[in-house]
């Protein structure tokens, strides 16, 4: 199936670069361009896209406008495509918020080499975007994927030994989660109480955007959100996520846990990764976590949440009809991995449970 896709972009420049990159693919079309909301709109109605690739800062009407509006109306897949600078970050959060699907960062200069450096991010993001489930969607986070050699977990820390780690009365929870997991998390993380056990998060997601969201959901909260830090300990009613651009990772200390922050290669084709996430809990934590795959495109954390269930954590996925995209699930699934699949409603209470 052919994707029909529609830029809009108040630069001729970049709608010129985006179409030339989307036309050298076999599966997606660019059917229409047009220099702000207005005239998207009143193309529109002659031709409707499959998804749209939107800026957010253009004359007549800014992209987060438009994006509600679209949303309201009749819900469409979007991938912002911005320059983010620290308030950018702010604005390209209410677009998550507002229903975009995906957000991909452009620099403030050298825009026309990012695009074309780009290209392979640019399509899968509009690949997945094609494939997202608009029924499931309210806010969402962007979810790069490159072509470079796919390394696993072992690019960070070494498997586990299958050696027993010892139970204590700190229990923790590992999440992992990329298209369609800020709303998912929102709807979770929202609805625990401060008695809940310590969750450690990893979410897809750019970095300068984990700071945003993890302030967001700590503001909604009962409980505690905050980006990960070195150090910071995995307490009752406290929940970390993990930084874009980085890998976080669980470490014991004595009969506590806490998380380590650190830097590497992508692993399953993504930083933060929720391999390595998992692997680090399976080593660490054993039996004592619990961990949650739930909805995102691809196979990261399947292969972890296997090593979850098989050093005795309590493993659950995401079942497909709540998911935005049933992708790393499925696959964690296909793996043997979850001891439960459940809607997404129902994970708040297992991980109170």
């Amino acid at each position: 199936m052919t994707i029909k896709v529609m830029i809009v972009d108040d630069s001729a420049v970049v709608r010129q670069v985006l179409t030339e990159v989307f036309s050298a693919t076999s599966d997606i079309q660019v059917s229409d361009v047009a220099m702000d909301p207005i005239v998207a709109m009143d193309k529109m109605k002659q031709r409707w896209p499959d998804v749209i690739v939107l800026d957010v800062e253009m004359p007549r009407m800014d992209g987060i406008t438009f994006l509600k509006q679209l949303m309201s109306s009749h819900p469409t897949p979007v991938v912002i495509c911005s320059s983010l600078t620290q308030k950018g970050t702010d604005i390209s959060m209410q677009a998550l918020a507002a229903g975009a699907v995906e957000v991909i960062a452009k620099p403030t200069s050298g825009v026309k080499q990012f695009l074309q450096e780009s290209n392979n991010l640019l399509v899968q993001a509009v690949r997945g975007a094609a494939a997202a489930r608009m029924s499931r969607v309210r806010s969402l986070p962007a979810t790069p994927i490159e072509t470079r050699p796919k390394l696993s977990a072992d690019a960070i820390l070494t498997a586990p030994t299958g050696q027993q780690m010892f139970q204590t009365t700190e229990r923790i929870v590992a999440i992992g989660t990329s298209t369609g997991g800020t709303q998912a998390l929102e709807t979770i993380l929202t609805k625990l109480p401060r008695t809940c056990p310590g969750l450690a998060i990893v979410q897809h997601m750019p970095e300068k955007f984990t700071a945003s969201f993890a302030d967001r959901l700590n503001r909604l909260s009962e409980i505690e959100v905050k980006e990960a830090a070195t150090g910071d300990r995995i307490l009752p009613g406290r929940a970390l996520i993990a930084p874009g651009g980085k890998h976080m990772m669980i470490k014991r200390s004595g009969a506590f846990y806490q998380v380590e922050v650190v830097d590497g290669p992508l692993v399953s084709r993504h930083k933060p990764s929720v391999d390595v996430l998992f692997r680090s809990a399976a080593k660490f934590a054993g039996k004592n976590a619990t961990g949650v795959i739930m909805t995102g495109m691809g196979d990261d954390g399947a292969k972890g949440l296997k090593e979850m269930h098989d050093a005795g954590a309590h493993t659950i996925a995401q079942d497909e009809d709540s998911c935005v995209v049933f992708g790393m699930p499925k696959e964690a699934i296909k793996l043997g991995a979850a001891d439960e699949v459940m809607p997404l409603d129902m994970i708040t209470k297992a991980i109170c449970r």
